[in-house]
This record gives C-alpha cells, structure tokens and sequence, in this order.
C-alpha cells in the first residue's frame, strides 16, 4: 500500500459507505422519546472505517450514507436531521481519531476517545438542537418551538419545556444511539481485524 488513497481502500469505504446508507434507511423510534428521534446503526461502519483506514475514510462514509439515504428513501425531518448529521460527521471523526492516535492506538486508547466522542457530541448536540435543528424543524413544519415541544410531550408528558427537551429527549437519546453504535462497530472492528490483520490499511 504505497498509495495514501490504494484501490483497496476506496473499495472498503464504498462498501462500507453502502451498507450504512442502507442501515440509515433501517431507523426505529424509541419510546417516550420524539417521534422524529429514530435510532439507526448506521455509524457503525463508520466506526469500522476509522479504525480500519482513518479518519478520511471515516468522514466518507458519513458523507456518502446520507447522500444514499436522501437519494433513495428522502427525508422524514424535511432535511433537519440530515444537517444534524453532518455536523456531527466532524465531531465524530476528529477528537475520536486525535485522542486514539496519541493514546497510542490500542483498546483502551479506543474506548477513552469514543467514550469522548459521546461525551462531546451529546453536549454540542444539545446545543445544535435547541438553536438550530429544533427552530429549522418548526419553521419547516411551519408551527412555532413551542408547538414542537408540545407535540413531543404528547409522548412524554414530563417533556414541558425547551430545557426538559434536551434533558428528557436530547441527551438520553446520544447517549443511547452513540454507545450502541460505537460498542457495535468497535467489537465488529476487532472480529475483521482478528481474523485478517492485513485488512488494517492504516
């Protein structure tokens, strides 16, 4: 592999970006939670193409299963969680590969930083919805914050403001979707790369 970007590891990171645009598509709503908060799997293959070939390929995969997603199924949050994606494709790859590459690349280096990942995308990811992806989903939707706060507390009743949306909704759904998809994606990491060393391309 002289090559930074070698045939082999554009073919793993089309596949792997295939399969997580179909398991994007794959979503299911978790109860009590806001009908427009669905859990899916796919950041994990993302999590195996960061391990597996690096950050770039990673961001990639990101990139490209919602592209597939929009292409072939649309969007459900009129392209709310979409961008809500997006921006989490930064603070997924980066503090996750910079803290596993200087804590020297083994197990516990990966579960410190994607112990950080979660920690660090739940916390902005309250931020982004309370000032941007909430606001754009009402404005979409056509109905004012408050309205959407009341929609969610038809599911929750104890959701009764913008800040029992994030502490009741936002956080425990990151933490959730985060740590099935990272526990998922790393042990599905270790299997490739115990059975195939050579499959590690960085």
């Amino acid at each position: 592999m002289n090559t930074k970007w070698s045939t082999q590891k554009l073919i793993c990171t089309a596949m792997l970006a295939a399969v997580a645009g179909v398991l994007m598509s794959l979503e299911f709503s978790v109860p009590m939670m806001p009908p427009f908060y669905k859990v899916d799997l796919s950041d994990v293959p993302s999590v195996i193409a960061l391990f597996l070939m690096g950050p770039a390929s990673a961001a990639c995969v990101e990139v490209i299963k919602i592209l597939i997603k929009l292409i072939t199924v649309g969007t459900n949050s009129f392209y709310v969680g979409e961008l809500a994606n997006l921006i989490g494709v930064a603070l997924f790859v980066i503090p996750l590969w910079l803290i596993y590459r200087g804590m020297g690349g083994n197990r516990k280096a990966a579960a410190c930083g994607l112990t950080a990942s979660v920690v660090i995308r739940t916390m902005v990811s309250c931020f982004i919805n309370a000032f941007i992806t909430l606001p754009l989903y009402a404005a979409a939707m056509g109905v004012s914050l408050d309205e959407v706060v009341q929609m969610v507390a038809s599911v929750n009743p104890a959701i009764t403001n913008l800040t029992t949306f994030i502490v009741l909704a936002t956080i425990p759904f990151n933490v959730l979707k985060l740590s099935i998809n990272y526990v998922i994606g790393y042990f599905l990491y270790e299997r490739l790369h115990a059975v195939s060393p050579a499959l590690r391309i960085v």
